[in-house]
């Protein structure tokens, strides 16, 4: 019998850990999975306006981590600190992948008009600039146009869900008439997809955890 693979999650937010823990029991059950939690790498870079080398040496110390754990696998559950993750792939005896890499590729293969959402600008930036880079490397050329739902993350961090959900509905509703597909930046956005009628879905809207975790069903099948 193959030995049991280990999936390790890293995330910068405690709250995504039920959310992977449910989408590995759907789509990965067989594989063992543990989980890294450090929300100081996400708070530092909004403070700073931005990914520091200092905080993106630590991520990328958290993949050797993950490595000396057992992972055969590592995934970061935040876009932000996406570049990071990249450096961390170079320098890790493990495959680790960014949560945003297999959404980015789906909306490249469902059109070149791509709208990027997010709440954050630190987390806008590098979704962005990921769609860009990997459209160039599957030869298509792409029209990104970039949202940012001001207000949303701080009235969500305010505990006021109600408001961040209705700003970026509201965004959202702009930006289909624009686009072929919308791509959503933090995995915190999905939700508001459900709540909008079906008339005002006129393009598919994709969020990062699911197609990851498709995407690692493969992999690790």
């Amino acid at each position: 019998m193959a030995a049991s693979k280990t999936l390790g999650l890293i995330h910068t937010s405690a709250t995504l850990v039920p959310v992977f823990d449910e989408l590995c029991r759907k789509h990965i059950p067989d594989v063992k999975v543990f989980n890294i939690v450090d929300d100081s790498l996400i708070k530092n870079t909004i403070a700073c306006g931005k990914l520091t080398p200092q905080t993106a040496k630590r991520v990328v110390g958290y993949a050797n981590a993950a490595e000396e754990a057992g992972a055969d696998y590592i995934m970061y559950t935040c876009s932000s600190i996406g570049p990071a993750v990249e450096t961390a792939a170079g320098l890790t005896g493990v495959p680790v992948l960014r949560v945003d890499q297999p959404m980015a590729d789906a909306a490249i293969a469902a059109g070149s008009r791509i709208g990027v959402v997010a709440t954050l600008s630190t987390t806008l930036e590098p979704t962005s600039d990921l769609v860009r880079r990997r459209a160039v490397a599957a030869g298509k050329e792409v029209t990104i146009l970039s949202r940012l739902c001001e207000g949303a993350f701080e009235a969500l961090m305010k505990g006021d869900a109600a408001t961040h959900d209705a700003v970026v509905a509201a965004a959202l509703k702009r930006l289909v008439d624009e686009v072929d597909v919308i791509v959503l930046a933090q995995a915190s956005m999905a939700r508001v997809v459900s709540g909008l009628p079906d008339q005002e879905k006129k393009v598919p809207i994709l969020a990062s955890p699911p197609i990851a975790m498709e995407y690692l069903a493969k992999l690790l099948g």
